[in-house]
């Protein structure tokens, strides 16, 4: 299958919601609840309109649909969407700090194809280039093997906060370059 990776654009965002939530709902249910899937989705998970302003978000096509999306960021949030109150857009130094990883998901049927990979290889090359040394990220449950396949390891969970009375597990992961 002849796939196409390329920078995510403005007028891609509708389509990255509808790959965000199906690969939300479609490859979480194992780990996840429904009720939190559905509050993650309401800014946990999901389109982050500051990667693609950087440049540094990119979608995978075939046939002319985007099945794939991640990225990297040289700014300070670690996760979240555009609705996500703890965002910071504070740039990061490749001396001293690490770049992040950010946002990677996929169709579910179009998972375990390889696309993680050709995700996670675009961003560390373009990390390297940009002088990054490090990588980190906030890995859902799901995620984690993909993660540990390239290279990241990881700490102790953490619970965030969706709501008053519910939380999600993620793991914490980083990666030398």
């Amino acid at each position: 299958m002849d796939y196409i990776l390329r920078t995510a654009k403005d007028e891609d965002i509708p389509a990255l919601r509808e790959i965000i939530e199906a690969s939300a709902r479609g490859l979480s249910t194992q780990f996840y609840s429904s009720k939190q899937i559905e509050l993650a989705l309401q800014g946990a998970l999901g389109v982050d309109s500051q990667l693609i302003e950087d440049r540094t978000y990119f979608c995978i096509e075939v046939k002319g649909e985007i099945v794939a999306c991640g990225g990297w960021s040289y700014r300070s949030t670690l996760f979240g969407s555009d609705s996500e109150q703890s965002r910071n857009a504070t740039k990061l130094d490749p001396n001293t700090q690490a770049a992040k990883v950010r946002a990677f998901f996929v169709k579910p049927n179009y998972a375990r194809k390889g696309l993680g990979t050709l995700l996670m290889e675009k961003c560390e090359a373009e990390a390297i280039h940009k002088g990054y040394r490090k990588l980190e990220l906030m890995a859902t449950l799901p995620g984690v093997k993909l993660y540990e396949q390239h290279g990241f390891s990881g700490q102790e969970t953490v619970e965030y906060s969706l709501s008053d009375d519910m939380t999600i597990t993620f793991v914490p992961m980083a990666k030398q370059l």
